[in-house]
Formats: C-alpha cells, sequence, structure tokens
C-alpha cells in the first residue's frame, strides 16, 4: 500500500484540506492545531493520502537563516511533520519528506526543529552542533534547548554545524 503524494501551495489549500490538516496534527502532536498552522504561511504542504484520507502532512515556510559567518540563507523551514499514529511505522512519513526534500531544491538550506533526529537523520538530515539563538530587534536570544537539524541543498555553501545558527523572530514556536 503507497500513499499519494501531493503538492499545495498554503495559499491554495482549500478549506476541507486545512481542516484535515488540523485535524491530522492534532491528533499526532496531541495539542490543537487550529491557530498554530495558520501562523505559518507563505510556504506549501506535501499531502499524504490514502483513498482520498489525509495520513501523512509535512510543510515548509520561508526563512532566512544566517550561520555565523555567512550571509542570510534562503531556506525551506518544514513545519508539521505529521503521520496520523494508526499509520505510523509505514513509511509514509519517510515518503512525505522525501518528496518534501525534491520540492525545496531551490532554496539554499533546509532546516526544521526536532526531538526526532533519528527519523530525520535517515533522511540526510544532519544535527545543527553549533548554539542556537533568534535574532530580535533588541538583540540575539540563544535559545539552548532547541534541536536544529539542517538539509544540505545543491546551492548550500560550505558550512560548520559547529558554529552559531540564527533565525528571526517570529510568533508562535520560535525555532
Amino acid at each position: 500500500m503507497s500513499v499519494h503524494l501531493e503538492v499545495v501551495r498554503h495559499d491554495a489549500l482549500s478549506e476541507f484540506e486545512l481542516a484535515a490538516i488540523v485535524q491530522l496534527c492534532t491528533q499526532a502532536f496531541g495539542e490543537p492545531f487550529d491557530e498554530i498552522i495558520r501562523l505559518h504561511t507563505g510556504g506549501a504542504h506535501v499531502l499524504g493520502t490514502l483513498d482520498g484520507v489525509l495520513v501523512s502532512h509535512a510543510s515548509w515556510v520561508p526563512r532566512l537563516l544566517q550561520p555565523d559567518g555567512l550571509p542570510m540563507l534562503q531556506t525551506a523551514y518544514v513545519e508539521e511533520v505529521a503521520t496520523h499514529p494508526a499509520y505510523q511505522k509505514r513509511g509514509f512519513g519517510s515518503a512525505v519528506m522525501r518528496r518534501l526534500a525534491e520540492e525545496i531544491q531551490g532554496f539554499e538550506l533546509g532546516a526544521l526543529a526536532t526531538g526526532h533526529i533519528r527519523f530525520y537523520e535517515r533522511l540526510g538530515w544532519e544535527v545543527w552542533r553549533g548554539k542556537t539563538a533568534i535574532r530580535t530587534p533588541k538583540g540575539i536570544i540563544e535559545t539552548p534547548n532547541e534541536t536544529v537539524m539542517i538539509l544540505r541543498l545543491p546551492s548550500t555553501p560550505a558550512l560548520d554545524t559547529s558554529g552559531l545558527i540564527t533565525a528571526e523572530w517570529r510568533e508562535g514556536e520560535l525555532w
């Protein structure tokens, strides 16, 4: 049984698709996603369906991340990676993330924050070993409890993952 994958720009999602994403993420993460998903606009979604039912999902939004000593990089920042609990451990999440990686090749970097390191490492993502921080108008705020991972893309410059990486402040979850 294989999952059908479709990529949809956030602004082209139907209300039905948006509601299905919210429901899936709420079930997968055990917390309401109504407001969270509405904060992550400007990107796109990979929808994984079986018989027309959404079972797996991932999205990305454009962000500017800046590794120490480099200019800000146009980054595809990954959000809402979720598979319905009844469909986990069947490769659907991996399929969605592989498709996402294909779709973000035009960016300079892929990035995400997670507590599921092994899942992403299997798919080619690397843990950022250095410090992480958020850029604000008042300065840099360190985020020592975040696990940020990156995916090198064709235009990713040489990176030292033991240095500092920063992202711009945003409403909701900072990373």
